[in-house]
């Protein structure tokens, strides 16, 4: 087979199509001044030489890359992974394409740099706009629209978030709806909304309840594994342990299962645990993982059309779109 030894160019898509430059350049910016004929025949030339033009060829014709870049922590967790897969949903409808950075899972300034500088490096550049999610700071410098999916507490940038007080609130009533009333709790991140209305939704429900409040119960978390680990060990050596736990999102729910089988208890025989996020991990878990459904990986598809309206010049109805969540029962919890 004979290979091609350098890249195909404009001029090679031109000649094979017996046309000038300019007007592959035209059909190539959508222009509607060449016949639907001369489109056609440039398309097929372009599709049979697999003729790509360049982010940096294409933003310097149109000052638009018709790219979207994606600012994630890290490609390793259930959550990222899914907000991603909505993104790419999404742009695959709109015809827009996709780049990723991430931006590391320290709390640290660190990473907050490289979030900044992340958003800089994409925005009017490599893409046209940029989704953040999770971000640790939103303070970017940037005249390009920027949407974040689950906000820093105090954010004015265009956000999706789910209805996170009241799924916590949902899982708690579930749980008091099985007997149980000494009800442990492993926090999120606390300087993310998410964190700070889950806890809120805790403590809610058990107000409601006429339960009073027990700070022992309480131990933090941060949305990772280790540290929930920890702090469900600390929860089930109290002198008067929890008969269930509600982590703020699954992979700590996970955590808390792995404890309480190391420590010799049966979930949900000796322990009910319950999660929230509804990652696919807390259907494959043993025993299956009874969670709040956050729909994750809608959450991604919104903050998509979100910028597109944006980068449309549109007007959005909200700058905060919340996704509402629903209980999932499986086999992680019983009634007492």
């Amino acid at each position: 087979m004979k290979r091609r030894k350098s890249p195909v160019t404009i001029k090679d898509v031109a000649a094979a199509a017996r046309v000038s430059v300019s007007t592959v350049s035209r059909v190539l910016n959508d222009k509607d001044d060449v016949s639907e004929e001369t489109q056609a025949k440039v398309r097929q030339v372009i599709e049979g030489l697999s003729y790509t033009s360049s982010l940096a060829a294409r933003s310097m014709r149109s000052r638009r890359t018709n790219v979207i870049g994606v600012v994630v922590p890290d490609l390793q967790t259930s959550f990222s992974i899914q907000v991603v897969k909505g993104v790419n949903q999404a742009i695959e409808d709109f015809a827009y394409d996709l780049i990723i950075y991430t931006s590391g899972t320290a709390w640290d300034g660190t990473r907050a740099a490289r979030e900044r500088h992340h958003v800089a490096l994409l925005n009017g550049s490599l893409a046209d706009g940029v989704i953040i999610v999770t971000p640790t700071t939103t303070d970017f410098s940037t005249a390009h629209p920027v949407v974040i999916v689950d906000p820093h507490q105090d954010s004015d940038i265009p956000a999706v978030i789910s209805t996170n007080r009241d799924g916590a609130m949902e899982a708690v009533s579930y749980l008091l709806s099985l007997g149980h009333r000494c009800i442990g709790f492993i926090s999120g991140r606390m300087d993310l909304q998410s964190g700070l209305r889950r806890f809120q939704g805790y403590q809610d429900c058990l107000a409601q309840a006429g339960i009073p409040f027990d700070p022992d119960l309480v131990q933090p978390g941060d949305f990772l594994g280790p540290l929930s680990l920890t702090s469900a060990q600390k929860l089930l050596s109290l002198p008067h342990p929890p008969t269930a736990i509600f982590a703020a999102n699954d992979i700590s729910a996970i955590a808390v299962i792995e404890a309480a089988q190391a420590a010799g208890l049966c979930v949900p025989e000796d322990l009910s645990v319950i999660g929230f996020d509804n990652i696919p991990e807390a259907a494959q878990v043993m025993p299956r993982l009874t969670t709040i459904d956050q729909s994750i990986e809608l959450m991604g598809y919104t903050a998509a059309e979100m910028l597109i309206e944006l980068l449309q010049g549109k007007l959005l109805a909200s700058n905060l779109r919340k996704i509402v969540t629903r209980l999932v029962v499986r086999e992680s919890c019983r009634a007492i």
